[in-house]
């Protein structure tokens, strides 16, 4: 069996290689039955296009992004909602609470999750400073062509979105189409986006994360046992890849810095508070009321504890209290 896989993924970029990587050893574990033939940089077209093409059988798999999975359910989508979190491991111990319900509802789609790529912390990058949410009233703001309530959501926050097919952000980046786009570091240098946006603002905007699906039909002509075994796989290399990946985003800031990206140093508060805004359409409007409710309770679940107070200081009288029962019950246990 030939699986035909697309992905945006740019050629000879780390996504590229881990999934040549997880191609080469489904071969080999099958031994040669299973192949991945995979089309990378947008050569099936965009997300749309690539789920389009799945859905007729034209390509049999893709590697997927957590937002772009909205044309086959919604839900997956609010994972990389704009300042939702407080930081990368509440927003990783919701996801790991969250990703079995996901994984039914693609599977209800006729899709097969084969593993979960962790895609990094996304960063917002303009064609000059933004410092304020104010700023951005007067910017051009990517956001993908057909996602009319995202759009919303955006001029909510006061945004100015601009819809886009994601292939094509360099000439609208250099036509002056778009000015701003929230992106993951290590695309921004791979697609050389951060030439014309060369401003960072110093806020984790979200996390982005990303799959791959194969059509249920296809998936299931292969034997079950050898099903097991190529997940078991995937999921190996993607473990392994996830902590490259990491490295590499921190790799790409560090090669832009190099090249002239300057890091905005911004205050978040009203950043969160712009993007409250956005979030009250987002329940029960691109986000199912159900699943936005599951996701709160996860982030609620997976908030850090709060440091204990302080023990108040003993008044003298205390202190003379605590002093005579100390002596009288021996020495301190060890």
């Amino acid at each position: 069996m030939v699986l035909k896989l697309g992905t945006l993924a740019p050629v000879g970029s780390p996504w590229h290689e881990i999934l040549k990587d997880m191609a080469q050893r489904w071969s080999d574990a099958s031994g040669g039955q299973v192949k991945l033939k995979i089309y990378a940089g947008g050569a099936q077209g965009n997300e749309g296009d690539m789920i389009r093409k799945l859905g007729i059988g034209q390509i049999q798999a893709a590697g997927i992004s957590n937002v772009g999975m909205q044309d086959i359910t919604p839900e997956p989508k609010a994972l990389s909602l704009p300042l939702f979190f407080d930081g990368d491991e509440e927003a990783e111990c919701a996801f790991e609470r969250l990703a079995p319900t996901l994984e039914g509802l693609l599977e209800r789609r006729g899709f097969a999750v084969v593993h979960w790529s962790r895609l990094g912390t996304i960063h917002l990058f303009c064609t000059e400073p933004r410092r304020t949410p104010a700023d951005m009233a007067t910017s051009k703001f990517f956001t993908q062509v057909g996602d009319e309530r995202a759009a919303e959501g955006w001029r909510l926050a006061g945004f100015h979105p601009v819809q886009l097919p994601a292939t094509d952000l360099y000439p609208a980046l250099q036509t002056g189409m778009i000015d701003c786009l929230p992106s993951l570091p290590i695309y921004v240098l791979t697609a050389r986006l951060f030439e014309k946006a060369r401003y960072m603002a110093d806020l984790s905007w979200g996390r982005a994360y990303g799959a791959t699906l194969v059509r249920r039909d296809a998936w299931e002509q292969i034997p079950a046992p050898l099903r097991a075994k190529l997940v078991a796989l995937a999921r190996e290399t993607g473990a392994r890849a996830d902590l490259e990946v990491r490295r590499l985003n921190e790799d790409a800031l560090a090669a832009m810095k190099r090249q002239g990206l300057t890091i905005v140093p911004v205050d978040a508060a009203p950043w969160r508070a712009a993007m409250a805004r956005s979030h009250r359409i987002l329940r029960g409007g691109m986000v199912p009321a159900a699943f936005f409710d599951e996701l709160e309770r996860a982030r609620q679940a997976c908030k850090a504890p709060a440091a204990p107070a302080p023990a108040p200081a003993p008044s003298a009288a205390g202190k003379s209290s605590a002093a005579g029962a100390a002596r009288s019950s021996g020495p301190a246990p060890r």
